[in-house]
């Protein structure tokens, strides 16, 4: 994680951002010490990295890479304004231990990449290109289902995909890895491989959507997730989740809410 030190909304790369509404850096710096104090209680280890001045959006560690089996697979940013988080990343994962791969094709950590049991799954459509899946799929050698992303308020997969369990690999015993997903954020094709992969999954609605109500964190029982998706609170509670709700608004002005801010750490 990152502590959003240098916050800011100051150029617009996705439609969540407006550099002319005002925003507040001590508010975001509040919710996401907030946020940091949930996972801690949950029991979760949490390492963080420097925040690095001009680069306001290097809180959202998600985005900096891949970290599976103990590989780094570099982040590779489509807009300039992001491009020198990746470096950062890169060498906080080298000194750390973790192996370390660069990418050469478009690539938004995961951001666009999501572990579901046996399966990584790959968002497309605005941020990361196709040819990374298959970069991916050679690296991690685990099978890469591609995902059409079609709205562009929902431009990474993070933000329509809540891995409910199955985030760090497959389950015992042959279980089956599960999710929450925004249906309409995906083409027709990506919605029936989704149905079929996860027929169990928590279908949430647009006003969760909007939210960033997806954009959730789960250890596959407890789900930190932004307080503002009532709808998604609910499904998870009727489906046996224990929901945590907490509030990244401030954050939100930025495209981000509590899976942006957080990179899992797969040694």
């Amino acid at each position: 994680m990152c502590r959003p030190t240098h916050f800011a909304v100051t150029y617009k790369i996705n439609p969540w951002m407006d550099p002319s509404a005002p925003y507040d850096t001590a508010l975001a710096i509040s919710q996401w010490e907030s946020l940091v104090r949930a996972y801690e209680t949950l029991g979760h280890e949490i390492e963080f990295i420097d925040a690095l001045p001009g680069l306001p959006d290097m809180v959202f560690a998600a985005n900096g890479g891949t970290v599976i089996d103990g590989k780094m697979f570099t982040a590779q940013f489509r807009h300039a304004e992001r491009a020198d988080e990746a470096p950062a990343y890169r060498d906080w994962c080298e000194r750390a231990g973790f192996a370390v791969y660069e990418a050469k094709h478009v690539n938004e950590g995961e951001g666009d990449f999501l572990l579901a049991g046996e399966f990584l799954l790959a968002g497309t459509g605005f941020r990361t290109a196709h040819a990374a899946h298959l970069e991916a799929q050679e690296l991690f050698g685990r099978p890469v289902i591609s995902l059409q992303l079609v709205d562009p308020r929902f431009y990474h997969l993070d933000t329509a995909i809540t891995v409910l369990s199955g985030s760090s690999g497959p389950l015992p015993g042959g279980e089956r890895a599960n999710i929450a997903y925004l249906p309409e954020a995906f083409s027709p094709g990506s919605q029936r491989v989704l149905r079929q992969l996860f027929p169990d999954a928590v279908v949430a609605n647009t006003d969760d959507g909007v939210v960033l109500g997806l954009n959730s964190v789960s250890d596959g029982h407890n789900v930190v997730v932004p307080m503002q998706a009532v709808n998604l609170i609910q499904a998870l509670k009727n489906s046996g989740y224990h929901p945590v709700p907490v509030d990244v608004s401030e954050l939100r002005l930025a495209g981000g809410g509590p899976k942006c801010c957080t990179l899992e750490l797969r040694p």
